[in-house]
């Protein structure tokens, strides 16, 4: 029951914590720097450093070394002598059910064997399944995700200076698009044709949103004149066509695109990342903790020396000062600006849980289950962000996000396609949609599960 008992609480704290973090990063977009003072807001510098937030996660990523350590003390010194991965079984039931599942009982387990099968700690145990470990140099191999994650998640923040919070949150289920054809590009998986339908409407879906913030409510807009009914949708449509025209001439409409572009090219990298953890973790046996925390070393690294590199090349000149790479000025900012700071450490505090909660959920729940979770995230990342002011609704992001939520459900087989004739197998496909991949080894594209990072 304990166990039971602790995943609704690991997935409250995956959705709070995934929450947190593009709401506390969005926060430090909107914190002015310079000239607050000035009554043109335009004239109003904000916290524009998203080189600084690429480092502020992978120093969160850091810290679930923390985690690995404590566990490690735990087993050590608390935890009696019993293999991390053992559980005793009932010899006499032929399902082979714990006695403490089947009367309610208790075992007389050792504290660590409770401590295994415990979701909490599933992330800290590796998969013994005869592959090599990932130990001495090979661990350098996770440099090369991490550096995909840098150049990822640097553009992101860039979009997000530029969108609301919630189009950065649907823009990124791009990434199932990335995924899906690198996989079958490059880790030779099968797509079956309505996954491929399914790719094309989660494509559909980001371009509505995207157009949904791009096009903006005009408060100065003139109502239709009052007329019959084939005038007023003739009327409409061509207002409509003259009002897309026209706002998407303005800077805020451009930024928006510009936002979207770069957080949905970002998704590249995102996938090309998963898809190098997963060709590696094929190979070599780690703890996914472990994987988070090599790369969060590996990526602060390589974030840290490129910031010395750009400051001193870009960041120090006349034209590159108080922009992206200036260094010198986002400590200063950082430093100088109680709210940044402060919303700093509460990033890494919330990248590093979200890791730890959200691998645990991965390792213990469903794939229905955990999108289901991740739909949730971008819905409330949208209801926080209405109201808090940050932005204002649209009918249109309904449509957008409506169709990125079927269209990865229907990657993901948690929904059936329309067409009988899309179910892979014909008429056996209705028996169930995942039974075949599965048997197949062919469960997820990403057996594995992607490892959580932002």
């Amino acid at each position: 029951m304990a166990v039971k008992a602790a995943v609704p609480f690991l997935v409250a704290m995956m959705l709070l914590t995934g929450v947190c973090n593009t709401l506390l990063t969005k926060y430090q977009d909107l914190q002015c720097v310079r000239n607050c003072h000035s009554s043109d807001p335009k004239k109003r510098q904000h916290f524009e450093q998203p080189v600084i937030q690429t480092a502020q996660m992978f120093i969160g990523e850091m810290g679930c070394w923390l985690v690995v350590g404590g566990f490690a003390l735990y087993k050590r010194y608390f935890a009696k002598a019993t293999p991390v991965g053992y559980r005793a079984v009932n010899t006499t039931s032929p399902d082979g059910a714990l006695d403490s599942e089947e009367d309610g009982g208790l075992l007389d387990h050792s504290r660590s064997a409770q401590e295994a099968a415990s979701p909490a700690v599933k992330p800290l145990v590796p998969n013994a399944d005869g592959r090599r470990p990932l130990v001495g140099w090979r661990v350098i191999l996770l440099a090369l995700p991490a550096c995909c994650d840098i150049a990822g998640t640097t553009l992101m923040n860039v979009g997000l200076l530029f969108v609301a919070a919630s189009i950065y949150q649907m823009t990124r289920g791009a990434l199932v698009l990335f995924v899906g054809l690198f996989s079958v590009l490059f880790l030779r998986r099968k797509l079956y044709l309505y996954q491929w339908s399914a790719l094309f409407i989660v494509v559909l879906g980001v371009g509505i949103v995207g157009l949904a913030g791009a096009l903006a409510p005009n408060p100065q807009a003139k109502p239709a004149p009052s007329t019959t009914t084939p005038e007023i949708a003739i009327v409409l449509l061509r207002t409509a066509t003259e009002h897309v025209k026209t706002t998407a001439r303005t800077p805020e409409a451009l930024q928006t695109i510009i936002g979207v572009l770069l957080i949905a090219g970002a998704q590249i990298f995102t996938a090309t990342q998963f898809v190098l953890e997963e060709y590696i973790l094929e190979q070599y046996a780690l703890e996914p903790l472990k994987v988070v925390g090599w790369e969060g070393i590996f990526g602060f690294g390589v974030t840290l020396l490129g910031m010395i590199v750009l400051h001193l090349a870009v960041g120090r000149t006349e034209k590159g000062r108080y922009g992206y790479f200036d260094a010198k000025e986002g400590w200063r900012e950082i430093t100088s600006h109680r709210a940044i700071a402060v919303s700093s450490i509460l990033i890494m505090f919330s990248i590093g849980g979200f890791n730890f909660f959200g691998l645990s959920v991965t390792r213990t729940v469903s794939a229905t289950a955990r999108s289901t979770i991740d739909t949730c995230r971008t819905l409330f990342i949208w209801l926080f962000s209405l109201a808090l002011r940050w932005e204002t609704f649209k009918w249109l992001q309904i449509l957008g996000f409506a169709l990125l939520v079927y269209g990865t459900f229907l990657f993901n087989d948690i929904v059936r396609p329309p067409l009988t004739v899309c179910l892979k197998g014909g008429k056996e496909g209705k028996k169930g949609m995942g039974m075949e991949r599965e048997r197949n080894g062919e469960g997820a594209l990403l057996p594995e599960g992607p490892i959580e990072h932002v």
